[in-house]
């Protein structure tokens, strides 16, 4: 396991906004080794398709940045196809959720939930 320094052992950033609605929905949880892991898989129309989620395991090669306390888990195959991602969430009246912002995709699929 890395434990970083700094905010950008794996490239990604997770936004204030993003951190903060992380925080009020692991305080909902009763695990409290439960971290946020940002993985790449492959499938979707695109090729390829993230997945977001809560993990309590660390595995050898994770990369762990803590963001507001928040910790952010990518693994070692994932980075670099992650490296410079930006994970926010937004709360408005057109739109709400996570969103990741991925300077690595090229293209993405009509549903927008995988990328190439």
């Amino acid at each position: 396991m890395t434990v970083a320094a700094t905010k950008t052992a794996h490239g990604v950033t997770l936004t204030p906004a993003a951190a903060a609605k992380v925080k009020e929905l692991l305080a909902r949880e009763a695990d409290e080794n439960l971290k946020l892991r940002l993985a790449v898989e492959a499938g979707g129309c695109a090729g390829m398709m993230y997945d977001l989620g809560f993990d309590s395991t660390v595995l050898e090669g994770d990369s762990i940045v803590l963001f507001d306390g928040v910790p952010l888990i990518v693994d070692q195959l994932s980075a670099p196809l992650v490296d410079g991602a930006v994970i926010d969430f937004e709360d408005t009246i057109s739109s709400q959720g996570f969103s990741i912002d991925n300077p690595n995709a090229q293209r993405g699929c009509a549903c927008g939930n995988s990328f190439c």
